[in-house]
């Protein structure tokens, strides 16, 4: 690696797993000192377990990068606060935030519940928001700072038995353009991207089998319709 990233500071959150994990080994490798966040919760956000973001911590020392872990919640206001202090804290700046936390409960729309809505837009949506806010008010202070949101296909395209997760991505890019307006002139850049990848999130996902066999099925059709 190039190092291209030595002597900066990121915070990735959701990083025990999946994206997030390979987010925070590759900004590692590149030289960044990184607070792996994560709460080590189940796919539906149910659980925590501070030994997920503890073992990529290991796993990024064992290669003679810096790293410490954080446990903290994302949906929590308060919570995100010290999320984004801990690398001012441990580095001394915070010049990197990758807001990746999320989780999925799935339900098709007439099924979903107040809380299965709620939970989802809490980690999502209102995550983002919370880490966002607080690294930007250290980052305007810095003039310097990048910030990196993870949407999704599901919000700009929408996914069958998604209506809380399309929601929360889709607001996400929403989100992601005003920021860049409020901060850009302070020197931070706000992006997101929509990413690809089979992850514990996707395997496990409820309903993914059946969408992918619906997908499967309207694929059998197109390609046995009769042409005109």
């Amino acid at each position: 690696m190039a190092k291209r990233l030595e002597g900066r500071a990121a915070v990735v959150t959701g990083a025990g797993r999946g994206i997030g994990r390979a987010i925070a080994e590759l900004l590692a490798a590149e030289g960044a000192a990184v607070v792996v966040n994560d709460l080590g919760a189940e796919v539906d956000g149910r659980g925590a377990s501070r030994r997920v973001a503890d073992e990529v911590v290991e796993a990024i020392r064992a290669r003679g990068g810096r790293a410490v872990a954080n446990a903290d919640s994302v949906a929590d206001f308060a919570a995100a606060e010290r999320i984004v202090e801990t690398a001012v804290k441990e580095f001394g700046a915070i010049d990197i935030l990758v807001n990746n936390a999320g989780i999925l409960r799935d339900r098709m729309i007439f099924n979903m519940s107040e809380e299965e809505w709620d939970a989802v837009i809490a980690v999502h949506l209102k995550g983002t928001f919370n880490c966002t806010r607080h690294a930007t008010r250290r980052m305007r202070e810095q003039r310097r700072g990048r910030i990196i949101s993870i949407s999704s296909t599901s919000g700009v395209y929408g996914n069958s038995g998604q209506a809380n997760y399309g929601a929360a991505k889709d607001g996400i890019a929403g989100l992601t353009r005003v920021a860049a307006r409020d901060v850009g002139r302070y020197g931070i850049t706000v992006n997101a991207v929509c990413p690809g990848a089979m992850t514990r999130m996707t395997a496990t996902a409820p309903n993914a089998a059946s969408r992918r066999a619906r997908a499967s099925a309207a694929s059998r059709s197109a390609t046995s319709a009769p042409r005109t």
